[in-house]
């Protein structure tokens, strides 16, 4: 980030989440790019980023969104254009049901029972095509809370339970098995969708190789996705979906934060105007280690600080860092690759404010977007 940048941030009311314009650009041409070597659909996973003033922005690179459910659906029909809009839910209620037949293209159902339930209202919608979550039962995701195939998941349809005797009126097959993975990851993927539901495959329309595809990521081999991409398409004649997530605005966004008091007690604590149970949860649930600009790991630089919040939970730690100068009450952080999943996860708790949303526009300046304050925190309850 430009120096003219980081001053332009800094100046902003805190607590703040900032978008960078020129860095979602960034991963939206990489992802444009894949749709143009491959005739593949690329949809925004909304779970992950929803920040829909910049959904125009979105519309002009990729196919459409994925929605998790009835809001976030009725989002992206709000506020996407005349995109596509796919939803998949473990479960849907029947009066959920009822909207999204009018305003989806795509619904993915995670079981036969859902399907049987739905199907005689579900067909009556001629302009909606409809699939069906399968588990290859195969994940090289470790870390159970994230990994959709782990034993007993909930999760899509196994093939021991995969009825082919009620595939009428289904057109496509969806899953979703990645988390943060690269192409190679995709690639032994697709061996187990293939061994294990391959022959229903030549029946099919379209596949929907579903999120976790870190695509934008420096290391990321995107070759090897569009290869994976016409391979699929080729030999089954598919349409191909991917639902990335993070990929649309991985690095593309920061949090920007005050001290407002340094304590001791065995080593310097930096208590902030942010919270990471409040406006970063991931870096509880997951745990990470949010990068801050101009920061190193503990005892690198000469200067090292705990960083916590105002809340009263003991564990409201963002985590310990060094700095090449003390920290002074008033000084601000900036916290990066803050727009996915700490925008939609965050919340009130303790009567945190929630932070304002701001644009960092490709020349510099930044526009407020969204302004929270008391009401937001009352009328959640």
């Amino acid at each position: 980030m430009s120096e003219n940048n980081i001053k332009n941030i800094s100046s902003l009311p805190t607590p703040c989440y900032v978008i960078d314009e020129k860095a979602l650009i960034g991963n939206l041409e990489k992802l444009r790019y894949v749709e143009q070597k491959t005739g593949c659909h690329v949809l925004l996973a909304q779970k992950a980023f929803s920040a829909y003033h910049v959904y125009p922005l979105i519309s002009e690179y990729i196919s459409g969104t994925t929605s998790s459910g009835i809001f976030e659906a009725r989002l992206a029909h709000e506020e996407m254009g005349n995109k596509q809009i796919h939803v998949y839910a473990p479960a849907f209620k029947d009066d959920d049901m009822d909207e999204l037949l009018k305003i989806c293209g795509h619904i993915v159902f995670n079981s036969f029972s859902q399907w049987k339930h739905f199907r005689k209202k579900a067909l009556a919608h001629k302009n909606v095509e409809f699939g069906l979550r399968v588990n290859p039962e195969y994940s090289e995701i470790e870390t159970d809370i994230y990994n959709p195939c782990f034993t007993n998941s909930r999760l899509g349809i196994t093939l021991e339970n995969f009825e082919e005797n009620e595939l009428e009126g289904i057109s496509g097959l969806h899953f979703h098995t990645m988390c943060e993975q690269n192409s190679d990851t995709l690639e032994r993927t697709l061996k187990a969708v293939e061994e294990k539901f391959g022959k229903y495959l030549y029946n099919m329309k379209w596949l929907n190789f579903g999120g976790g595809h870190h695509i934008t990521r420096p290391d990321y081999d995107i070759e090897k996705l569009i290869s994976c991409i016409n391979y699929m398409q080729e030999k089954y004649d598919l349409d191909i979906y991917i639902e990335p997530g993070e990929a649309v605005a991985l690095n593309a966004g920061y949090l920007a934060a005050s001290v407002l008091d340094i304590i001791k007690n065995n080593m310097n604590i930096a208590i902030l105007d942010t919270s990471a149970a409040c406006h970063m949860p991931d870096v509880l649930e997951m745990p990470y280690r949010p990068f801050i600009i101009g920061s190193d790991k503990p005892d690198i630089l000469p200067y090292t600080y705990r960083l916590g919040a105002p809340t009263c939970l003991a564990g409201d730690i963002i985590g310990d860092y060094s700095f090449p100068a003390p920290l002074n009450i008033g000084d601000k952080l900036i916290f990066t690759d803050m727009a996915i999943y700490s925008m939609v996860k965050n919340n009130t708790f303790n009567g945190m404010p929630l932070p304002d949303i701001y644009l960092l526009k490709t020349d510099g300046t930044t526009k407020l977007l969204k302004k929270f304050g008391y009401s937001d925190f009352k009328c959640r309850l």
